[in-house]
C-alpha cells in the first residue's frame, strides 16, 4: 500500500552518544547509557529495514523507551520529574518546512491494527507528552497541535480505507459501505480543515492528498447509496445520486493530476493509476447507465434536481484510535544507578541547546517499488 496512501519524509535526528563524562559516577549508571545507545541505533535501523515487522519495531521501542523513561519521570511514581530531565537535548527534522499490492488478509489485518496503534501513539503523545516539551512547539511545526491532529485523523481515515475494500470484497450491503465510506471522507475533510490554517508552502501537497481522498469516497459513497435507492424502487433519485457520484469522481481525477504537480514535501503517490481507483469509475458508469436504462423501461420517475442529502451513520467498522502507552520504566533503574549520575560534576560548559552548525542528516527511506497492481484485493 506504499504508494496508495501519502506520507510526509521520515523524521531524522541527529546523533546521541549518552556520554555524560563526570556526571556517570558508577557501573550500573554506565551501562544504562551503553544500553541507551544500543536499543537507540536498533530502533532507528529499523525504521529503513525493508525486513522489519511491527513485532519487531514494538519491542525495539518498548527496549528503548522503557530505559528513556528514567531521564523523563521519577522512579518513585510521583509526578516529580527525573533529575536528569534536562541534560540531553534532542534534534530532529521538521518533515513540512525544511499502484496497490495484493494483500492476504493477515496482512490487511496488520495494516488496518497498525493504522489504529499509530493514531493512538499520535493521541497519547499530543495529550500527555508534547505539552511537557522542554523547547515550546513553533508553529507550523511537525509536533504543532494541528500537525498532529492531523496525522490522528489521517490514520484513523487510511484504517477505514482497509474496512471499506474488506466490505466490497464481501459483498457487504451498499447501505453499510456507503456509511463507511462517507464517514471516511468526512475523515479527510476534517484532516484538510485541520491543516487549512498552515502556510499552503508546506502543506499544499498533503491538502491535495487528503482533498482527492476526500472526492473519492464521497464518489463511493454516493455510488453505493445510489444502489440502496434503486433496491428501494427510487430509480428517480438512484440517478441523481449517481450522477452526483460521477461528478465527485471527475473531481478526484483532477485532484490527482494537481497532486502529482505539487511540490512539497513527501514522496508522490499516483492514487489515479490504481485500478482500486478506475474500478470506481467504471462502477459508476456502469451503474448508472443501469439506472438510467431501468428508470426508461421501468420507473419513469423525475430526476430531483438537487443531489441526496448523505446523512449516513455507520453502525460498524468504525476506527478509533488504539490507546497507547509508553513501556513502565526499565527494572534497570534503581534509586542506586539514579544516584550514579552525579549532575554537581557535569562540565562548566556544558549546554543542552543544539549548537547551530549541527546539522541532522535525513533518513535515506528504501526505494519501494509497486508490485503489479491487482485492484487490492484482500484474500
Amino acid at each position: 500500500m506504499t504508494h496508495w496512501f501519502h506520507r510526509n519524509p521520515l523524521k531524522a535526528t541527529a546523533p546521541v552518544s549518552f556520554n555524560y563524562y563526570g556526571v556517570v559516577t558508577g557501573p550500573t549508571a554506565s551501562k544504562i547509557c551503553s544500553d541507551l545507545r544500543s536499543s537507540r541505533a536498533r530502533l532507528l535501523e529499523l525504521f529503513t529495514d525493508l525486513s522489519c515487522n511491527p513485532e519487531m519495531m514494538k519491542n525495539a521501542a518498548e527496549s528503548y523507551f522503557s530505559l528513556l523513561q528514567g531521564f523523563i519521570d521519577s522512579l518513585d511514581e510521583s509526578s516529580q520529574e527525573s533529575k536528569l530531565r534536562y541534560i540531553q537535548n534532542f534534534k530532529w527534522t521538521d518533515t513540512l518546512q525544511g499502484q496497490v499490492p495484493s494483500v492476504t488478509e493477515d496482512e490487511a489485518k496488520e495494516v488496518h491494527r497498525s493504522l489504529k496503534i499509530a493514531a493512538g501513539i499520535f493521541k497519547h503523545l499530543k495529550e500527555s507528552h508534547i505539552p511537557k516539551l522542554i523547547t515550546p512547539v513553533e508553529k507550523g511545526r511537525d509536533l504543532e497541535a494541528r500537525l498532529v491532529e492531523a496525522y490522528i485523523i489521517q490514520c484513523q481515515a487510511e484504517a477505514q480505507e482497509v474496512t471499506i475494500a474488506r466490505a466490497i470484497e464481501l459483498k457487504h450491503a451498499p447501505g453499510l459501505i456507503a456509511a463507511l465510506a462517507y464517514e471516511t471522507a468526512s475523515f479527510y475533510q476534517k484532516a484538510d480543515h485541520t491543516l487549512s490554517s498552515l502556510e499552503p508552502a508546506y502543506s499544499a501537497k498533503w491538502r491535495k492528498y487528503l482533498l482527492l481522498k476526500m472526492c473519492f469516497y464521497t464518489a463511493y459513497a454516493y455510488c453505493y447509496h445510489g444502489q440502496t435507492l434503486l433496491a428501494s424502487d427510487k430509480c428517480g433519485e438512484a440517478i441523481r445520486s449517481l450522477q452526483e457520484a460521477e461528478k465527485f469522481y471527475a473531481k478526484a481525477e483532477a485532484l490527482c493530476k494537481e497532486y502529482g504537480e505539487t511540490k512539497g514535501p513527501g514522496p508522490t503517490v499516483k492514487p489515479s493509476g490504481h485500478l482500486f481507483f478506475q474500478k470506481l469509475g467504471n462502477l459508476v458508469k456502469n451503474t448508472l447507465e443501469k439506472c438510467q436504462r431501468e428508470n426508461g423501461f421501468i420507473y419513469f420517475q423525475k430526476i430531483p434536481t438537487e443531489a441526496p442529502q448523505l446523512e449516513l451513520k455507520a453502525n460498524y467498522g468504525l476506527v478509533e484510535p488504539v490507546p497507547f502507552e509508553f513501556p513502565p520504566t526499565s527494572a534497570h533503574w534503581t534509586p542506586e544507578t539514579l544516584a550514579a549520575f552525579d549532575l554537581t560534576k557535569r562540565p562548566k560548559d556544558d549546554s543542552t541547546k543544539p549548537k547551530p552548525e549541527e546539522v541532522v542528516k535525513p533518513i535515506k527511506e528504501p526505494d519501494i517499488k509497486p508490485q503489479k497492481d491487482t485492484g487490492c484485493y484482500i484474500s
